[in-house]
């Protein structure tokens, strides 16, 4: 199939109603909020998203990694107007019913390692990061959190006192949460100690075990709150190895190990949590996003004996919604039966295309990822000088073509389509990429 298939733009873009309801936008909504581009959607289906205007785009974003089965993929949209005809709201800290059990069922069944655990329901990840943060100091009666240079756990004020991705998340917000101790992750491509990971033998490891010698005495630290890939920070993948070993110094000195699978969770990297990558068993974990492809759902879970806090110490009104849980399991089920192996399938095979391209494109610096977690980092030079410009404005190019993606990072741009996504819409973003980037050279060089 070609380009035509999935993309049609009839006006220019965007459009001149997309322009009527931004200028509505901007008049009636916090300023607060990132938009790359003035995108106003209209209805959606699959990977395409077709505007007020009625432009269709491919969308490779997926809702920020959200609409893991796809926009209103038939089997969810059935499982939630089902459960409307039956049960809509009862507030799952107060009452009982049955859907929510079976989903934190489900949610035991998939995560990893065979420690039993129980599981605490939210509205999104920056929730489930909270919860998270307030088990494991309630859990060790210890006061202190580590956290990573580069992390992104939320916006509320937990969560961003553990984020370390921009500046700009804190500015004008401080006292942050006291508490926090941040270190370096293993970011290899810009190792923050200018070593090769062939030979580092993990000494950003080593540099947390300074802070702990220095700062943070182990005895005080309750938790370390890690992203398996960190996500807004530039889809960093850490090496082989890696999770092992913090496992290995968090369980030798009693430290709570906390993963945030928030965007990198529900398939997305070809197994359903991207730490299973590293054969690691976390005590707590943060789960949002695809859980339940497009509906509010947030969940921590943690080993039973970690969560041991009593009756009314954390709750939550709508967390663990029916309608929600109807979304999630369908999601999970459709995940499990094949979606997370396209992911895995078509991971590889962008990858292999985008390497191959970055042959002929110095900008592109470096690329990777795990499935359908991809990341391309761009440099204007062999020393690795940031393209901030540059990548910003390959997104803007993408979209002009009818390309919907996303920044992450200080010079990154991520791709996280829906997990159904085919081969026939892979080679249609990677033509629509280089020509994006053909034409941000072209400027560069005018």
């Amino acid at each position: 199939m070609a380009k035509k298939d999935y993309i049609d733009l009839k006006t220019a873009i965007p459009g001149p109603k997309g322009m009527e309801w931004y200028a509505r936008d901007r008049a009636a909504i916090s300023p607060s909020y990132v938009r790359p581009y003035v995108l106003v959607a209209d209805h959606a289906e699959g990977l395409e998203v077709v505007d007020v205007d009625g432009n269709t785009y491919l969308d490779f974003t997926a809702g920020v990694a959200v609409n893991s089965t796809g926009h209103r993929h038939p089997e969810v949209i059935k499982a939630i107007k089902d459960q409307a005809d039956k049960l809509v709201h009862m507030s799952g800290t107060d009452f009982f019913y049955p859907i929510q059990i079976v989903l934190a069922e489900k949610i035991k069944e998939i995560t990893p390692g065979p420690t039993e655990k129980l599981v605490w329901y939210g509205n999104s990840g920056a929730e489930a990061v909270e919860a998270g943060l307030k088990l494991a100091r309630w859990h060790s009666k210890r006061p202190l959190a580590l956290a990573f240079f580069g992390g992104f756990h939320g916006r509320t004020y937990g969560a961003v006192t553990l984020s370390g991705s921009k500046a700009k998340h804190r500015e004008g917000f401080s006292p942050m949460l006291q508490g926090v101790v941040h270190v370096p992750y293993a970011y290899c491509y810009r190792c923050p100690l200018g070593l090769e990971p062939e030979t580092c033998e993990f000494r950003c490891i080593g540099m947390i075990e300074e802070v702990m010698e220095r700062i943070a005495p182990p005895s005080d630290i309750a938790v370390m709150v890690v992203e398996a890939i960190q996500g807004e920070g530039g889809y960093v993948v850490p090496p082989a190895g890696y999770f092992q070993k913090l496992r290995q110094l968090t369980e030798e000195r009693g430290i709570l190990l906390m993963v945030d699978e928030v965007q990198s969770g529900m398939g997305r990297t070809g197994k359903m949590f991207a730490i299973e990558h590293w054969d690691t068993e976390p005590d707590i974990m943060a789960i949002a996003k695809g859980v339940a492809s497009g509906l509010p759902l947030g969940i921590m879970v943690a080993k039973k004996n970690v969560m041991d806090w009593k009756q009314g110490a954390h709750g939550s009104t709508f967390g663990g919604n029916p309608l929600s849980c109807a979304a999630a399991l369908k999601t999970i089920e459709l995940i499990q039966n094949g979606m997370m192996k396209n992911a895995a399938v078509q991971g590889e095979y962008i990858m292999k295309h985008l390497r191959q391209m970055q042959k002929r494109h110095p900008l592109m610096g470096d690329v990777r990822g795990m499935g359908l977690m991809i990341g391309v980092e761009f440099v204007k030079d062999a020393k690795k000088t940031k393209a901030k410009e540059e990548s910003n404005q390959l997104v803007l190019e993408a979209f002009k073509r009818g390309l919907l993606l996303l920044p992450c990072g200080e010079n990154a741009v991520r791709l996280c389509p829906s997990l159904s996504v085919t081969q026939d819409q892979c080679d249609v973003m990677l033509d629509i990429w280089e020509e994006s980037l053909a034409a941000v050279e072209k400027q560069m060089n005018s």
